[in-house]
């Protein structure tokens, strides 16, 4: 069995080789794996998750800037105009400029060391930011579905048409240049809550373009189109919000891209000395993996040779998976059952 502490503790160090993996598709999707330099100097490596986060920090600090003015500029236009669907895209946008804060917080106490009473660090802190975020969205689709239904039964004219349609192309720029810049840094530092976030923002850049819709429709002499297409863009967010409550949910539940686990097995049984490969366990603790796996040993080896065949396994995990941060894994000799624990283990995974 081997497990040498790749996690924080108070008076050890974190072993993290700095990778940049990046996904090429779907939230977690297939990852591919940069080529950049690995080091084993604790201190490096301390550096390099720490770095993480401060890179995430960063990306919702300035994407909550940008956020922030975009939603400024367009409630100053529907003060001036009183375009329901104008209200609505602002609102989502000071919403999604809002969902910044909780992962901020998350991702500050992420690098906190973990203690004897929290032993596996405070990673998980992004996961109940996530359940923050989908609230937050929740309460702004509801919100703005309120605004619109209420316009929509009391229509009014829209003034400064041309404001309208600018405020609409500013919250689109507004939304998918932050969107770009959390989706890219969100997957480069493995964190699932910032590239939904991202998404997120993503979607409210194209719901943004509704505003000019509504627009050139109140030109064109259908008043009520504002607040059909404030229902449209609230439609949208709800859309978001049903990808965000399953993304969230499935990190909750200890969901894992299979084609993680795949690669896992297919690392473990390329290394020297490993005949086959039993359970394979992964899980996702904020924007960092951990893994538990059995691997099947010839039963002449002595202990010391199993173990190091366990710790070799052990180093090309951690070099060739994703975001993997530890792995604890157990050499079993070739014919041999657990005995004694059988009865106690859980069934295999299923395919």
């Amino acid at each position: 069995m081997s497990d040498h502490g790749h996690e924080h503790h108070e008076d050890e160090h974190d072993h993290d080789h700095g990778h940049a993996h990046e996904a090429a598709g779907g939230l977690v999707g297939r990852l591919r794996h940069l080529v950049s330099p690995h080091s084993h100097d604790a201190a490096v490596a301390m550096d390099s998750e720490l770095e993480t986060s401060r890179r995430g920090i960063r990306a919702l600090l300035l994407s909550f800037v940008g956020l922030t003015v975009t939603a400024a500029l367009q409630a100053l236009v529907f003060l001036v105009s009183g375009s329901v669907a104008l209200l609505v895209d602002t609102i989502h946008n000071a919403a999604d400029a809002l969902t910044a804060v909780p992962i901020a917080v998350a991702f500050t106490l992420g690098r906190r060391a973990a203690t004897r009473r929290y032993t596996y660090g405070y990673g998980r802190a992004e996961d109940l930011a996530g359940i923050v975020v989908v609230l937050v969205i929740a309460a702004s689709a509801v919100l703005a579905a309120y605004e619109a239904v209420r316009r929509l039964a009391d229509p009014h004219d829209i003034d400064h048409l041309g404001l309208v349609a600018l405020a609409g192309v500013i919250g689109f720029l507004g939304n998918e240049l932050v969107a770009r810049y959390r989706i890219t840094v969100g997957r480069q530092i493995g964190s699932a809550a910032l590239v939904a976030d991202g998404l997120h923002a993503r979607t409210d850049g194209f719901t943004s373009l509704g505003v000019v819709l509504s627009a050139a429709a109140a030109w064109a002499g259908f008043p009520r189109a504002d607040a059909i297409i404030g229902l449209v863009i609230t439609l949208a967010v709800l859309s978001v919000l049903r990808d965000a409550a399953r993304d969230v949910y499935r990190r909750l539940m200890d969901a894992v891209d299979p084609a993680l686990v795949d690669l896992v097995e297919s690392v473990a049984r390329r290394t020297e000395g490993v005949q086959d490969v039993g359970d394979v366990r992964l899980r996702w603790i904020g924007h960092r993996l951990r893994a538990e796996l059995e691997i099947v040993v010839d039963d002449h080896l002595t202990v010391v040779q199993a173990h190091r065949i366990a710790e070799e396994a052990e180093h090309r995990l951690l070099h060739d998976v994703p975001r993997l941060h530890a792995a604890l894994v157990h050499a079993d000799p070739a014919g041999h059952v657990h005995d004694l624990t059988g009865h106690h283990r859980e069934p295999g995974l299923d395919a």
